[in-house]
């Protein structure tokens, strides 16, 4: 990473607090970092960006996968890397047009803000790399520190001309004995229920091994039968990799459903190295998980998602039952953690 051309501490922070959060600029760029220095984390992210966490550094390495040399270059061809936020829909949509409430709502291709996929349908919404979050607060504490963005949806008509449910997207990035958590929170303006399905799509490595060595948990127990174009078919399997399952040889990258939970409602997939591992834990409002590890790459995905893939149209075809909806004036509220041992 290129040097910091300056810093700037943030003035409501005390010097002797075990966390700490500092802005910094780098090649131009503003940066916000969470310092928990007495267990050697240091999360640093880029709100300008999408708001993308794309440092998560234990004992000085990168937890995330992020293969730039500078933010510079991150800036000029912007792929995903780090930990992406999907919305306001994750993954593909089977049309260029979703259901919501009873509606059909047809996507604009003219306003230049889709992405595609190599079908050529809309993928992962329109908040991929977005300029549009702003840092609204700081905390600092003994053994916590967080920062929060705001992304207000409603203020952009491109935005609302694709979905066009006014809301309110708060991020908060919170560094805790060493683990982070990334909550979101959304805010319904709209008149009418919002449906949620978003996601995010996280980028992990390790170290100590190289990638055809690595295990991992699944934490699942059935995975959606997928169509060609990669969009659930309504039916579903029981899930049938080993439990650690081995990357030698293979590779992963599927759906997964009805999540292995603990007493708190919490579920957990890691990946594991010689003595490095990576857990990442879904709270309950995260009942879809994709994995993806490709042949051939040194990171593997354990993405925390809303909803399966094309769950606005499932719902209105009547395969998805699950779909979470936010009631006017309402909130939609979810958290995920990141852990890391053995760096």
């Amino acid at each position: 990473m290129k040097a910091v051309s300056s810093l700037v501490l943030l003035p409501l922070l005390a010097a002797a607090s075990d966390c700490s959060v500092e802005t910094a600029t780098v090649d131009g760029i503003e940066v916000v970092r969470l310092l928990n220095p007495r267990e050697r984390v240091e999360v640093s992210a880029v709100p300008s960006i999408g708001n993308i966490a794309y440092e998560m550094k234990v004992n000085g390495k990168n937890v995330f996968w992020f293969p730039f040399a500078s933010l510079a270059e991150f800036r000029r061809r912007p792929v995903l890397a780090g930990n992406p936020f999907l919305a306001p829909w994750a993954n593909r949509l089977d049309q260029d047009a979703f259901h919501a409430n009873g509606k059909k709502y047809a996507l604009n291709p003219t306003l230049g803000n889709l992405r595609r996929d190599p079908n050529k349908n809309p993928i992962h919404g329109l908040l991929l790399f977005s300029p549009h979050w702003k840092v609204v607060k700081v905390v600092a504490g003994e053994h916590c520190a967080e920062y929060v963005a705001r992304l207000e949806f409603w203020r952009h008509p491109d935005l609302m001309a694709q979905f066009p449910f006014a809301h309110t997207i708060e991020m908060i990035h919170r560094l805790k004995n060493g683990v982070l958590e990334v909550e979101t929170v959304i805010e319904n303006h709209a008149a009418e229920p919002m449906p949620v399905a978003v996601g995010f799509h996280p980028y992990f490595r390790l170290h100590d091994s190289p990638r055809d060595d690595w295990k991992v948990h699944v934490a699942a127990r059935e995975r959606p039968v997928l169509s060609p174009l990669l969009v659930p078919t309504g039916a579903v399997e029981p899930v049938s990799l080993p439990d650690p399952a081995p990357l030698a040889g293979s590779e992963i990258d599927d759906l997964f459903t009805s999540l292995v939970r603990d007493a708190s409602g919490r579920a957990e997939f890691w990946v594991k190295g010689k003595n490095e591992r990576i857990s990442i834990v879904y709270g309950p409002k995260y009942p879809v998980a994709i994995v993806y590890a490709p042949k051939g790459r040194d990171f593997i995905c354990f993405e925390p998602m809303a909803a399966v893939t094309n769950a606005f149209n499932l719902a209105h075809e009547g395969k998805y039952k699950e779909l979470q909806t936010i009631p006017p004036g309402g909130s939609w509220r979810e958290s995920f953690w990141v852990r890391a041992a053995g760096f």
